[in-house]
């Protein structure tokens, strides 16, 4: 995007040639993307492409020229034709409500607003800022949009949901094979292990993850939104995405975020009641909960597993990975394609009117629906066993959660097979599980078979 000031023109409604920008930004190949060479380092932000503007012929006749250039994807993407569009703004007598500005000047009126209003979207344009209103506005044509293509949104995180990364002095001598295994980030779509060059570091992609995003792109308007830095990003979207398909500028680091070690939806350009979020890390999201389905961790390398505490191998230290056909991805995959029938296919009423969240909240409550679970020697003592998130997530999935034992009970949860309510379990017939088998439950949206979750004889005095 070009501003320069230029002679008057009459022109109007400004706001629709902006989101036609914003389109064109989002759903098409971005030249403003950094080459290779441009990205350094993971812990640098890229340059963008220079913006200039006439000080001193803006000051004169406030007014501005915006130049856009839209590029038609060849796939069939819904972005115009190759095209150049003048948009010219005189401001007359009319109180301008600026609502966009770029490196704090309001396209509009070209005035100089010297404080930050609205919302930063760096991420489609270095320095550009929406206003409060403007952002609603597009949020709500977009959404009719999408919802007319049968189309939701689905935010994506990076680490440990779509892919594993590790500094290369960070590899343990049992991970040094490696160095000879990965692939040429010439050919991506062929590979899943990169070394790349301008950043000392591994990446390992989740297994299934190009399936996943290819049929995921069918159902959703896809976001990338890491904690990570905006270089660490470009360069991991690279990875996923080498043909700019999924996302294009839809790329948001921490740099973007508007709250420090948060993410937040603020910066979406899309409506909470119809976004998606996959992330391993609840905590994440503290504002939006209803919108996330929770990931299992991917730890492919050792340092991903000592990040975590984890006292175990990683996969790449046992020479192993998660299945394509059975793993994480692959799972999550059929939730979504779920969740999105339920959506448009399943639920009475105006499409206007349906929230995700709801859906979403529905199948998970689903997934053991019919049990009813004890949990015993698992909490602390003197806890509110009802406050423990073992217990929220049981009824989350559906389960009734009780205190004490009838035969009404079909699951007691424990670690020890010694403990009184254990005993019990055994002899009434009852199902006797693990706590993992919950967890698996969650991460996988289906319930485990039970006897692949035992409970082992502990050291609990009976």
């Amino acid at each position: 995007m070009r501003i320069v000031t230029d002679s008057p023109v009459h022109s109007s409604s400004s706001g629709d040639d902006f989101a036609a920008y914003l389109d064109a930004e989002l759903d098409s190949g971005s030249s403003d993307s950094p080459s290779d060479e441009e990205v350094e380092a993971y812990n640098i932000e890229p340059d963008e492409d220079a913006e200039d503007y006439d000080d001193h012929e803006s000051e004169r006749t406030k007014r501005l020229k915006v130049e856009v250039q839209d590029v038609l994807d060849p796939e069939g993407s819904t972005s115009p034709v190759v095209m150049e569009k003048n948009v010219e703004v005189s401001v007359g007598k009319d109180i301008c409500t600026h609502p966009a500005s770029y490196q704090n000047m309001c396209i509009v009126c070209g005035k100089d607003l010297n404080f930050e209003s609205g919302v930063s979207v760096g991420y489609i344009q270095q320095g550009l800022r929406l206003g409060n209103d403007e952002m609603v506005r597009i949020r709500k044509a977009d959404l009719k949009d999408l919802l007319h293509r049968k189309k939701l949104y689905l935010v994506l995180d990076l680490d440990h949901t779509l892919l594993n990364s590790t500094l290369l002095t960070r590899l343990t001598l049992e991970e040094e094979y490696l160095k000879g295994q990965t692939d040429s980030c010439q050919d991506i779509p062929k590979g899943s292990l990169f070394q790349l060059d301008s950043m000392p570091m591994m990446t390992k992609l989740r297994p299934f993850v190009h399936t996943f995003l290819k049929e995921a792109s069918e159902m959703f308007e896809m976001y990338i939104y890491t904690m990570g830095d905006r270089a660490y990003a470009l360069k991991m979207a690279r990875l996923l995405d080498p043909s700019g398909e999924y996302f294009n500028a839809k790329v948001i680091s921490r740099d973007d975020g508007t709250q420090k070690h948060q993410k937040g939806l603020d910066v979406v350009l899309g409506d909470e009641s119809a976004i998606l979020i996959l992330d391993d890390t609840e905590s994440a999201w503290p504002m939006h909960k209803d919108n996330l389905i929770l990931m299992d961790r991917y730890h492919f390398f050792a340092s991903s597993c000592q990040q975590f505490g984890l006292k175990c191998k990683s996969l790449s230290q046992m020479n192993s990975d998660e299945s394509e056909i059975e793993g994480v991805l692959s799972s999550v995959l059929r939730v979504l394609r779920q969740i999105h029938h339920v959506f448009f296919d399943e639920l009475d009423g105006n499409l206007d009117n349906k929230d995700v969240r709801q859906v979403l909240k529905m199948v998970r409550s689903e997934i053991l629906k019919g049990c009813k679970i004890v949990f015993s020697h698992v909490f602390p003592i003197k806890c509110h066993a009802d406050e423990q998130p073992l217990w929220i997530m049981a009824e989350q999935l559906g389960a009734t959660c009780s205190k004490e034992l009838d035969l009404s009970v079909t699951h007691v949860v424990s670690e020890d097979a010694r403990t009184e309510k254990s005993r019990w379990a055994v002899k009434e017939k009852k199902f006797l599980v693990h706590p993992r088998w919950i967890e698996a439950a969650n991460f996988l949206w289906q319930k485990q078979p039970e006897e692949n979750f035992p409970v082992a004889r502990g050291t609990t005095d009976p």
